[in-house]
């Protein structure tokens, strides 16, 4: 949607704010035993009172005296049957298609942590992970080993030198790292090595097309040399690479929806997502608590704010449903503080589903509630995928909510005579 040629003319600033809350992994599936979802078994009345009235809101001029209510729907971030990665999912929902603006992890969270990137700088995400002794996989995340840790061996990491490009290896958080490259000719067109199943082994780099052949060396080189780096532990014993992508030029997110747009997020890459769209990142802490914090501190300086949730989707990638319910009753607690804050628009929305049964992304919609005081309200009486499934809004792209959000803020002129 950010690609309509008449954006710029039907988009208007006003004084009204958006809160879009973007809950990563939000969406899940049945339990085998119980025959409810995450959600459907999660101790959620915040979310649920959102769904069946809602009561918050702001109190803006233009939108005063009217009672915010909800819509409800459910969101397919790509196409149906296809499982987002979490880049593309959240790419959707700001608005852009995900397909013409696909980028590499590298990137991503090479910004999110403050590395300066260059024209034609290679990134790519890091994994550290535990090979057994015939070299096969038996934790892509090293038991997500965390910070203290790892930062350590990423540094022993950083100290790999290859013959014609300048590395430099960054500690990201837990168990993740960059990898950027600087050199001449470097493209992004290389397969990733994380074959993102476990119980084989990790997978050669290799270049995509012609003028990657270079850049796959080198990523081969250094997968090489990190081996025999960490060949010694028993845990965190070998790197795998994935997401390989160079600095994109993408369309300014505050310039076409002529927003004002801070982002607050605690994990790196979502920062990168932000900073990557022309969001202002506001420094925040590492929990969700934390955010909220933030949020509230900075609340009068942005129309816009992008917040994001992480634990659900950890969790629901784990393959443990009790814990995904755990960190859904989490994330409701601090829903609680959110509906008592003075945005005119809050969405609730998810960037793809993490089912603990698949403990994967999958291609499972994604529930969807807009509140505002244009709102009618759905009279669904809770939070859940199949509650969802029948509000109004229907099945829709991911990429339209944006504009529902500006709709429900106010923020768009009449198109055409």
């Amino acid at each position: 949607m950010i690609d309509l040629p008449f954006l710029a003319d039907i988009c208007r600033p006003t004084d009204s704010k958006i809160v879009l809350l973007v809950v990563d992994g939000l969406g899940g599936a049945p339990h085998p035993e119980t025959k409810r979802s995450e959600l459907e078994t999660a101790r959620i009345p915040n979310l649920d009172r959102l769904a069946s009235r809602s009561a918050a809101g702001g109190k803006t001029p233009a939108l005063a005296g009217k009672k915010p209510r909800n819509a409800a729907g459910a969101t397919t971030p790509v196409m149906h049957g296809i499982p987002p990665g979490s880049g593309p999912g959240h790419m959707a929902l700001f608005g852009y298609d995900p397909v013409k603006y696909l980028m590499g992890r590298g990137v991503l969270e090479a910004l999110g942590i403050d590395v300066e990137l260059g024209p034609g700088d290679l990134a790519a995400r890091g994994n550290l992970c535990t090979v057994d002794n015939d070299n096969n996989i038996v934790d892509r995340r090293a038991g997500r080993i965390p910070t203290s840790e790892s930062a350590p061996l990423v540094d022993m990491l950083n100290g790999i030198d290859i013959s014609g490009v300048d590395v430099k290896v960054y500690p990201v958080q837990d168990y993740r790292f960059v990898l950027v490259m600087h050199g001449e000719g470097l493209d992004d067109r290389i397969s990733e090595t994380d074959p993102q199943m476990v119980g084989v082994m990790p997978l050669e780099a290799k270049a995509l097309d012609e003028a990657s052949e270079e850049a796959a060396a080198h990523v081969r080189t250094f997968v090489t040399a990190a081996a025999e780096v960490l060949r010694e532990r028993e845990n965190a014993n070998m790197a795998m690479l994935r997401g390989f992508s160079l600095l994109p030029e993408l369309p300014d997110f505050g310039e076409r929806y002529s927003l004002n747009p801070g982002a607050v997020a605690a994990y790196p890459m979502y920062r990168g997502l932000a900073k990557v769209v022309g969001m202002n990142v506001i420094p925040t802490g590492m929990t969700f608590e934390d955010e909220l914090d933030t949020l509230e501190e900075h609340f009068d300086e942005h129309d816009f704010f992008f917040l994001h949730y992480k634990p659900a989707d950890a969790a629901g990638e784990d393959g443990d449903f009790a814990a995904k319910v755990q960190a859904l009753e989490a994330l409701d607690a601090g829903v609680g503080r959110l509906m008592e804050m003075d945005q005119d628009v809050l969405v609730v929305a998810g960037d793809h589903s993490t089912p603990a049964i698949l403990g994967a992304h999958s291609w499972h919609p994604v529930p969807l509630l807009v509140q505002s005081k244009w709102t009618a309200g759905e009279g669904i009486e809770e939070f859940t995928e199949r509650a969802c499934s029948v509000g109004s809004l229907g099945s829709l792209p991911a990429t339209e909510v944006m504009m529902l959000a500006m709709a429900h803020a106010g923020k768009l002129l009449k198109y055409g005579p």
